[in-house]
């Protein structure tokens, strides 16, 4: 999916609520849903209001696909590349996108729309080391 980043950000630096939607279609949002963790309480209270989700997906679909830095996010997505990286961070630790992956799997198996003819298969061979444990 190629999205034309630069004239969709206002000059406000807010982000519209459609490149939002185009980065991060419903179809998409609603399986994501289902395996990001609610966030974490906070006991002592206070602090900034917490980014919402599908806000900060789309910040970090725009980093892993522009191929910009953390801290090069446009100020547009109204959020901060540490912001970003730090959900980014939690959601790696909580294997969402791996739980993700796998829904997507199930859901294409599902409808019949998978293909397993073609697959690829990795390895790494790694040298052990001599009277290594």
């Amino acid at each position: 999916m190629a999205i034309s980043f630069g004239v969709v950000l206002r000059q406000s630096g807010v982000v519209t609520a459609s490149l939002v939607e185009r980065m991060v279609p419903d179809g998409l949002w609603e399986l994501f849903e289902r395996v990001v963790p609610p966030a974490p309480e906070r006991p002592q209270g206070g602090g900034r209001r917490r980014r919402g989700d599908r806000e900060v997906l789309a910040a970090i679909i725009f980093v892993a696909t522009s191929g910009c830095t953390w801290n090069q996010l446009p100020p547009g997505f109204g959020l901060s590349g540490v912001t970003a990286f730090r959900r980014f961070t939690e959601w790696s630790q909580a294997r969402v996108w791996a739980k993700r992956h796998r829904l997507v799997l199930d859901e294409l198996g599902s409808r019949g729309e998978l293909d397993w003819s073609r697959c690829a298969i990795d390895s790494v061979s790694v040298r052990a080391l001599k009277g290594g444990s």
